[in-house]
């Protein structure tokens, strides 16, 4: 849609960054796409909700200071430096 039109409607065309923790949902939100899973962003963009093909959701934040992805209570966490293996851990996980 023309730009123009778009900062009539009240679009903002420059949204703000998104925050580390956020970026760092995203990414896992993308990898496990790319595993098959569906997942989502919390509208708040505050934790990313995994959808299992059967049980109930899993709801994932970035917490410990921003160092590890946990889930389940916080019992269950894989460092934030790792995308691709919290996505493998929680695939195992949901998997159980």
């Amino acid at each position: 849609m023309n730009p123009i039109i778009l900062k009539a409607m009240g679009a903002d065309l420059n949204p703000p960054p998104l925050s580390d923790e956020t970026s760092k949902l995203v990414q896992l939100r993308n990898e496990l796409t790319r595993l098959g899973v569906a997942a989502g962003l919390r509208d708040n963009m505050s934790a990313l909700m995994v959808r299992p093909s059967r049980g109930m959701p899993i709801w994932v934040f970035v917490g410990y200071g921003g160092q590890y992805f946990s889930w389940q209570s916080a019992e269950k966490r894989h460092p934030v430096s790792d995308v691709a293996g919290a996505a493998r851990a929680l695939v195992e996980y949901i998997d159980r």
